[in-house]
């Protein structure tokens, strides 16, 4: 009978161990990652950022939450991902200023051209004050979502072309330059001289192949891994606009996590930012950047009398759209904005 009893209570330890591992498993939360770039963590800062976020959230909440990337525009484009994340369809999208705009027009006064000086500057302003403010407008306004930071797209945009090297504000007239659905981008363009042609992303290549747009801008490491030197004969490093991703969360999903759980998320987001932006930095530098392009592309760089002119010509159209279309609101956002960057342009760093 002995032998009898020890199978009944083996079986007895098996319903319990079974029972616990399908509570953990039960207790499991899955957040689903939508983004619109190639799964390539060495070739673009969206992958790079998504792939640190996930190797972070996973290990650190060991295995409480559960991340799924999908690269690609796999679950739609990223305007809808935006959507996805509200609904809670997914829980997390990285959102270019144009996928964000129809939810939150307000997104349009990073777009004041020619604002900042260089890269790090950028950093201060989007992990400062403004961007804090920023955030919050946004949870704010949308009602449905958590944002967790600003990462890099790639850096600041730079011109591309078929027709001609653009090195002063004459040599834009006439050129037609793709841009996003954004209204301040296309009266950017206009206000250079430039024919601007909004276009969805996925028709750029093509685009640009039939000859339909003449030119688009972006950062080149997104110039570079789109592969538009193949089609294009001039770039211009105008750095005229920095525009970075929202990472932002299904505020539902949120509410549903531990504190614990939270705390993580925020320092992996953190990472996720910090990741996009040594990429963009390390591929602008390498032959898959600027160094590579020089090879395929004639690459012509503003000088600073010209580039004064341009800012010039810009910045205004931008300032008079703000006021005219975004209320108080958008303006005393636009102010912070400058305040921030001004700051951050004149900051000695390291001294």
């Amino acid at each position: 009978m002995k032998p009898i009893r020890l199978l009944g209570t083996a079986f007895a330890v098996s319903a319990l161990l079974a029972a616990g591992t399908g509570s953990v498993f039960a207790q499991t939360k899955t957040l689903k990652f939508g983004h619109d770039n190639k799964a390539d963590a060495f070739e673009n800062p969206a992958h790079a950022c998504t792939a640190v976020f996930a190797n972070i959230v996973e290990a650190d909440t060991n295995g409480s939450v559960k991340v799924e990337v999908f690269p690609s525009n796999q679950l739609g484009s990223a305007k809808e991902h935006v959507q996805m994340v509200r609904d809670d369809v997914i829980q997390a999208t990285l959102s270019s200023t144009g996928a964000i705009a129809s939810y939150y027009p307000r997104i349009d006064v990073l777009n004041l051209a020619f604002a900042f000086d260089h890269n790090a500057a950028t950093y201060d302003v989007f992990d400062g004050p403004f961007g804090n403010a920023l955030a919050r407008d946004i949870e704010a306004e949308l009602g449905d979502v958590v944002v967790a930071g600003f990462p890099d797209t790639g850096g600041f945009f730079a011109v591309t072309n078929s027709k001609r090297p653009i090195k002063t504000l004459e040599d834009f007239e006439g050129v037609r330059i793709r841009t996003m659905t954004l209204p301040s981008h296309q009266k950017i363009i206009q206000s250079l001289g430039g024919e601007a042609y909004p276009l969805a992303w996925g028709e750029v290549y093509s685009g640009l192949q039939t000859g339909v747009i003449d030119g688009q801008m972006n950062p080149v490491p997104i110039i570079a891994f789109a592969k538009f030197a193949e089609v294009q004969k001039y770039m211009t490093l105008t750095n005229h606009l920095f525009s970075p991703y929202t990472l932002m969360l299904s505020k539902a999903f949120w509410d549903g996590l531990t504190e614990s759980e939270q705390r993580t998320i925020r320092y992996a987001a953190e990472s996720c930012v910090t990741a996009s932006r040594g990429l963009s930095r390390i591929i602008e530098s390498s032959d898959r950047g600027l160094a590579g392009l020089m090879d395929k592309i004639e690459v012509s760089a503003l000088s600073s009398g010209d580039r004064a002119k341009f800012k010039t010509a810009a910045q205004p159209v931008v300032l008079k759209h703000v006021e005219e279309t975004l209320g108080k609101d958008g303006v005393a956002l636009l102010e912070l904005f400058k305040t921030e960057v001004g700051k951050a342009n004149d900051k000695l760093y390291l001294d």
